[in-house]
């Protein structure tokens, strides 16, 4: 099913079943990130290898600590003037980022991505107080990351019916190019993606 009304992505999420949402880079396969079965589902829809870590998408950078036990300095600067945006940060990870998201390592990545629906969607679930959802592109794995959601029914709409997920139409993404990826537990930054 594909709805333009964020409440019907919240209340799906929230339930624990998947929702293809959009940022600004490409169409994510959100799942809530403290929900095991839910994450397991996104690697099954993808065909994922399970050691593969995910993305945690937060609403604000207040979120951060939720999930990464200590940023250096210069990483909460980047953040700070970078997000909402295409940027993804990997730091040691607290207790809450769960071995499934993190593929058994012992780093989280996580981003605030730019997308109005997205973040009204990640917000709306923070204020129930099951915040932080997984998102890969919401795609087989392999595939071309979708830049729209007619992209997203193609390759994985037979699934999310079957399922009971949705896809959260938000338009075409600006940017197409998923987001740079940057390690954050040393002095300095390094680029992973």
């Amino acid at each position: 099913m594909i709805t333009t009304n964020p409440d019907d992505a919240v209340d799906v999420l929230a339930r624990g079943d998947l929702c293809a949402i959009p940022t600004e880079t490409v169409y994510g396969l959100g799942a809530l990130a403290t929900n095991e079965s839910a994450v397991a589902s996104v690697y099954q829809a993808k065909g994922r290898p399970a050691n593969h870590p995910l993305i945690v998408h937060i609403a604000s950078f207040a979120e951060t600590s939720q999930w990464i036990a200590e940023l250096p300095e210069w990483a909460t600067t980047l953040a700070i003037a970078i997000w909402p945006g295409p940027l993804t940060l990997v730091g040691k990870r607290t207790p809450r980022a769960l071995d499934c998201v993190t593929g058994g390592q012992d780093t989280v990545a996580v981003r605030v991505p730019n997308h109005e629906l997205r973040l009204q969607v990640l917000s709306e679930l923070s204020a129930r107080g099951i915040g932080g959802v997984v998102a890969p592109s919401a795609n087989v794995f392999g595939h071309v990351s979708p830049t729209t959601a007619a992209h997203v029914e193609s390759d994985l709409g037979e699934y999310l019916t079957a399922h009971n997920g949705v896809i959260l139409d938000g338009g075409s993404c600006t940017l197409g190019v998923e987001s740079t990826i940057v390690l954050a537990t040393g002095e300095n930054p390094v680029i992973l993606r």
